[in-house]
C-alpha cells in the first residue's frame, strides 16, 4: 500500500527518526514513514474482499436485505453499493477518495481503490491507499424466478373480443407498446379470441385493466381464488383473475342500431358503418354523413352486432358517381363529418361484369372515388340478414350496397411499405394465413387513417429504399416525418464507462 505522511511542520530543521535514525522533518511521532507504517496499519479491520450478487436475467444487483437495483459498470450507483458493504469498517477512518480500477467485464471482478486517513501517534495523520476486490456472484432475483417459472403468478388479465377479426387487438398491442405497459408482465399468452397477461401482483393487473378501459370500449369483472392460508399469521394468498371484454365491433363493420339508440344519436339511420374504434366506437351514416360516438357503457346498455364478416367483402367497380350537396338536416340531427364527401354511385360487381346488373347506393367515400375505381363493399340486396333489428326494419330503408373502402393492389402496397411496427413477445398457439391477412388489413388502415397513426409508434424500415411521398395516384402512404428511427444499442466489448454487465 502507498503511504503518505501528513502533518504540520513547525520548523524547517530536520531531526532523527527514533527507530532507525534517518534524518526526517520534525513530526509529533518522531518517526519516519517506513517505521510508522511498520508499527501502524490504519486499514486493519477493513475487509479487502467482498461479494456482490448479480442477476443475469434483469442485470440488477442485490442491495441487502432484499432490494434489487439497476447499476451500470463504474457508475455512481454501483460505487455507493460497494461502499455500503464496508460502511461499518470505514467508520473508524476518514474516507478521502474512492474509485474503480478497470477490470475485464467477463472476469466477474470489481476492484475499488480507496484512500483513507486516520490520526495515529501523538496527533500524526497517516494516509493510506488500498484496493478492495469484489467477486460478482450470479443469483436469480425473485422476479426473474417468477418469470422463468411461468406458472408462478398472482393475477391474470384475460382480454377477449368475440369477433373473427383482430384489428382492435393489433391496435391495442401498439398502445401497450407505446405506453410500456408490457414491462411488468410475467408472461403474455395468445389464444384464438384474445390475450392473457400474467402479473406477479394484483396492483399491476389492476393498472392494466384501468388502461384498457381508458383506451378501448370494454367492460370488466374480477374474481379471486384462495390458494393458501396461514392460520398463525392470518395471511391469505389469493390468485386474482380480471376478465375484460372488448365490444365485438371492429373498423369497417356494418352495424344495425336499435331504433331507440339511433334516435338518441340524432335520428341517424340504423344502418351505419364503423370507421374507427378507439376509446369509443365511431359510426357514420353513409346516406347523410351523420357521425356519432358510442362509449362502452352506452354499447352494453344498447348492444348491437356486425351484420357481416370481413371475408364477405365483395369487390365492386364504380360505373358512375355524382357528388351530392349537403342535404337538409332533419329534426334533432347530429353533427356531420367534414372529412368525407357524400355521393350517389352506380356500381357493379366485378364478378358480374358480363351482365347488366348494377346497384345504386349512397356512399361517404365521394372524396376518393372516381368512375372506374375498384371498391370493397357489402351486398345487402342478395343476402339473408340474421339480425334482430335489421329484420324489423322497413325494406325500403335498407340500402342495396354499402361501400366500405377503396381497393388497391395489396402486393404493390407491401412492396413500397418502408416502415414497420414492433410486436409484443408472447406465446402463440400458431399463426395461419388468415392472421397474416388481418395484420395486412391493419397496416393498410394505418396508412389510410391519420387519427389512428397518432397513437402508434411507427418505425422506418431501413431495408426498403426511401421513395418519393408525392405519388398522388397510388394508395395512401405514411410520410417520413411520421416515422421514428429504430434504436439499436450495441454493447462495447471493452466495457466502457457506464456499460452493462456482460454475462
Amino acid at each position: 500500500a502507498e503511504l503518505l505522511f501528513v502533518t504540520d511542520f513547525s520548523s524547517l530543521c530536520s531531526s532523527l527518526c527514533c527507530q532507525c535514525g534517518v534524518p526526517i522533518p520534525p513530526n509529533p511521532a518522531n518517526m519516519c514513514v517506513g517505521c510508522l507504517r511498520a508499527q501502524v496499519d490504519i486499514t486493519e479491520g477493513i475487509p479487502k474482499q467482498g461479494t456482490l450478487h448479480f442477476c443475469k436475467q434483469c442485470e440488477r444487483y442485490l442491495q441487502p436485505p432484499g432490494t434489487w437495483i439497476q447499476c451500470a459498470l463504474e457508475s455512481r450507483e454501483l460505487l455507493a453499493l460497494c461502499l455500503k458493504k464496508i460502511k461499518a469498517s470505514l467508520s473508524k477512518v476518514r474516507l478521502i477518495d474512492a474509485g474503480f480500477i478497470w477490470t475485464e467485464p467477463h472476469s466477474k471482478r470489481l476492484k475499488l481503490k480507496l484512500t483513507v486517513q486516520k490520526e495515529v501517534i501523538n496527533g500524526a495523520v497517516l494516509q493510506q491507499v488500498f484496493v478492495v476486490e469484489y467477486i460478482v456472484q450470479p443469483q436469480m432475483c425473485e422476479d426473474c424466478h417468477r418469470i422463468e417459472a411461468k406458472d408462478f403468478w398472482k393475477a391474470v388479465v384475460q382480454v377477449r373480443q368475440k369477433t373473427p377479426h383482430k384489428k382492435t387487438f393489433y391496435y391495442l398491442e401498439q398502445l401497450i407498446l407505446k405506453h410500456r405497459l408490457h414491462q411488468n408482465t410475467l408472461r403474455i399468452k395468445e389464444i384464438h379470441d384474445g390475450l392473457d397477461f400474467y402479473y406477479s401482483s394484483k396492483q399491476q393487473a389492476q393498472k392494466m385493466v384501468d388502461f384498457l378501459q381508458c383506451t378501448v370500449p370494454s367492460r370488466s369483472k374480477s374474481s379471486q381464488r384462495l390458494i393458501s392460508h396461514d392460520i398463525h399469521s392470518n395471511v391469505y394468498n389469493y390468485k386474482s383473475t380480471f376478465s375484460v371484454e372488448i365490444v365485438p365491433i371492429c373498423k369497417d363493420n356494418v352495424v344495425c342500431l336499435s331504433p331507440k339508440l339511433a334516435q338518441s344519436l340524432g335520428n341517424m339511420s340504423q344502418i351505419c358503418v364503423c370507421i374507427r374504434v378507439t376509446s369509443t366506437i365511431h359510426l357514420i351514416d353513409p346516406c347523410t354523413l351523420q357521425i356519432a360516438e358510442i362509449d362502452g357503457n352506452t354499447y352494453w346498455r344498447h348492444p348491437f352486432n356486425s351484420l357481416f364478416h370481413p371475408k364477405q367483402l365483395e369487390e365492386f367497380i364504380i360505373m358512375d358517381i355524382n357528388r351530392v350537396q349537403e342535404k337538409k338536416k332533419g329534426a334533432g340531427a347530429g353533427a356531420r363529418s367534414n372529412k368525407h364527401t357524400l355521393a350517389e354511385a352506380w356500381v357493379q360487381k366485378t364478378s358480374e361484369l358480363n351482365t347488366d346488373h348494377q346497384y345504386f347506393c349512397c356512399t361517404h367515400l365521394g372524396h376518393i372515388l372516381n368512375p372506374g375505381d375498384l371498391v370493397l363493399g357489402f351486398d345487402l340486396a342478395n343476402c339473408n340478414l340474421n339480425d334482430e333489428f335489421a329484420n324489423k326494419m322497413n325494406p325500403h330503408n335498407i340500402p342495396d350496397v354499402v361501400l366500405i373502402k377503396k381497393s388497391y393492389d395489396r402486393t404493390k402496397r407491401q412492396r413500397r411499405r418502408n416502415w414497420k411496427l414492433k410486436e409484443l413477445e408472447r406465446d402463440r398457439e400458431g399463426t395461419d394465413t388468415d392472421d397474416e391477412r388481418q395484420y395486412q388489413d391493419f397496416l393498410e388502415d394505418l396508412e389510410e387513417d391519420e387519427a389512428i397513426r397518432k397513437n402508434v409508434n411507427i418505425y422506418r424500415n431501413a431495408d426498403i429504399p426511401v421513395e418519393s411521398d408525392t405519388d398522388d395516384d397510388g394508395p395512401p402512404r405514411i410520410s417520413l416525418a411520421e416515422m421514428l428511427e429504430d434504436l439499436h444499442i450495441s454493447q462495447d466489448a471493452t466495457g466502457g464507462e457506464g456499460a452493462n454487465m456482460m454475462t
